[in-house]
């Protein structure tokens, strides 16, 4: 399906991934996001997940490459999300390819509240003072806040506990 060419695409070259799911692995891997790629995988929508790297690649280049290699952006968004600056370096990047290539983003709040993603609040905040304590230079930390309410600002959908 991502060899398709659509209107989006058509002045770039052919993306290899229909989606790539951003999630933090430790809240969402083994329930809600692993149950999601089979669902996509199972309607031929070819989806990029971080346990795709291959043995020996380097991390972040590899992820680099499958953001720029993708069409559509599912950010999953769960209360520990913030507390990976793997997770945050890489919703940046999807932003920055959101922003110059017209890529959709579709964020989707797993039982945490938009708001807190918005505003650094709760858990989001306690990340960020983690990410402060470590050092973390300031300029990057202020470019991830940016990233996190512009999209907590994206309508998308709230999955609560019951859902």
């Amino acid at each position: 399906m991502a060899s398709s060419s659509s209107s989006a695409t058509s002045s770039q070259s052919p993306k290899k991934y229909d989606v790539f799911i951003s999630f933090r692995g430790e809240d969402t891997r083994l329930n809600f996001t692993s149950h999601l790629h089979e669902a996509l995988r199972s309607k031929q929508i070819y989806t990029y997940i971080h346990y795709r790297l291959e043995k020996g690649d380097g991390v972040w280049p590899s992820l680099e490459k499958a953001i720029q290699d993708s069409i559509l952006f599912l950010v999953i968004f769960s209360e520990n999300y913030a507390s990976s600056t793997w997770c945050l370096k890489e919703l940046a990047k999807i932003l920055e390819c959101s922003k110059n290539e017209g890529h959709l983003v579709m964020p989707v709040f797993y039982r945490v509240d938009p708001s807190h993603i918005r505003k650094q609040s709760g858990s989001y905040q306690k990340a960020f003072e983690q990410h402060e304590h470590k050092g973390i230079d300031k300029q990057q930390l202020q470019n991830w806040r940016e990233a996190l309410t512009h999209a907590a600002n994206i309508s998308g959908w709230h999955c609560g506990v019951d859902r």
